[in-house]
């Protein structure tokens, strides 16, 4: 009996011997699978829709991913870093954001490092734009209810021919991103995204963001120089501006900038942006959104207005876009929300357009 309890005792020694030793091992090294299924029931119409579309969809307060990131401890300060996740449709269980967006990790496909230094990507990664509209709007990235990412990133393919103000897409492919550290508050993200033409060394994306957040308040700003036909995927992110869908001119560049701030007051937290877009030709959006969140029970009251002013010789004529949501976000959990979201929607001479979703989202 006295052999059996040493020889346990023996067993026990070196278990715990190996998962000691395994333990730098395993802390060097960290991979997640990780993503997000949203899906909503509603009555959807936007301004120019000839009729009302009863839904089941996909990514009604965020468009549905999947995938795994990962880092492992270099020494010294330094990590490796990487993602690969993929969007997809939850309604239908269909790949990608729409129909012909192809790229399978569409929403991130880049390695990178850690350091003192701040972080560098390098493969698909963010927009210079992106970060900013969807921390100042208390909509996030909605692509179908936020009043301003439905203006400056989501095409219409109805009567209206209305055009998302922001060209190329939310994401930017054969890109290098450099991240600041943090600057008390501050962090600079600075994009470069190559257009890999031969012979068109100018065929080139540039941009860069500021987002400053200490306490109650928050700020952002982004500047962003884009050829509008770059990257080449035929996707509604990348549609041409409005001239060309009307019929007009086509723009070869765009240059856009922004200006964001939010300040919680604990009872609300407000929201104000303002970005305009120019090209090289005459054509112009200027977008204001001003919105609010308001804590009550487990989730909030949610409440966002967007107006875009479009005009330009390109044009021919002057265009507005007023779009507003309402709506309550319940949390059950941590990682589970419940949402009910009212939206109007009017572009001049335009019908009027009314959705109404309820929806579930679940992170994992």
């Amino acid at each position: 009996m006295g052999a059996r309890k040493n020889t346990l005792r023996k067993l026990q020694c070196v278990a715990a011997l190996g998962a000691a030793c395994a333990l730098p091992a395993m802390a060097q090294t960290s991979v997640q699978v990780t993503g997000l299924v949203d899906n909503f029931i509603g009555s959807v119409k936007y301004s120019g829709d000839a009729g009302r579309s009863s839904v089941v969809n996909s990514g009604g307060m965020t468009t549905s991913w999947f995938g795994f990131k990962g880092t492992e401890d270099l020494g010294g300060g330094l990590k490796a870093k990487f993602n690969l996740t993929s969007f997809f449709r939850a309604d239908t269980g269909g790949a990608g954001r729409f129909d012909g967006n192809e790229t399978f990790f569409s929403r991130d496909a880049n390695v990178g490092l850690i350091g003192k230094f701040g972080e560098i990507s390098l493969g698909r990664d963010l927009a210079p734009h992106f970060l900013p509209s969807i921390l100042f709007n208390p909509f996030g990235d909605s692509f179908q209810l936020s009043p301003l990412m439905l203006h400056a990133d989501v095409p219409l393919f109805n009567g209206s021919r209305w055009s998302n103000s922001v060209a190329a897409d939310t994401g930017w492919s054969n890109e290098i991103v450099y991240t600041t550290p943090n600057m008390a508050g501050l962090k600079a993200n600075i994009h470069y995204q190559f257009g890999e033409v031969a012979g068109k060394s100018g065929k080139n994306n540039f941009g860069m963001n500021l987002l400053y957040s200490n306490g109650p308040l928050g700020l952002a700003a982004y500047y962003q120089k884009i050829k509008v036909n770059n990257p080449l995927e035929q996707t509604p992110g990348n549609v041409l501006p409005a001239a060309t869908l009307l019929g007009g001119l086509t723009p070869a560049r765009q240059t856009g900038w922004f200006v964001g701030g939010s300040y919680d007051f604990a009872v609300a937290k407000l929201f104000a942006t303002y970005n305009q877009t120019s090209h090289d030709i005459d054509l112009n959006d200027r977008t204001v959104q001003l919105g609010t969140s308001i804590p009550l029970g487990q989730g909030a009251i949610l409440a966002s207005w967007a107006n875009t002013k479009r005009d330009g010789a390109a044009m021919g004529q002057d265009l507005k876009r007023n779009t507003a949501s309402f709506g309550y976000d319940y949390n059950i959990s941590k990682r589970t929300d419940l949402y009910a979201v009212y939206m109007y929607d009017k572009i001049t001479q335009q019908n009027t357009g009314n959705t109404v979703a309820l929806g579930i989202r679940h992170r994992f």
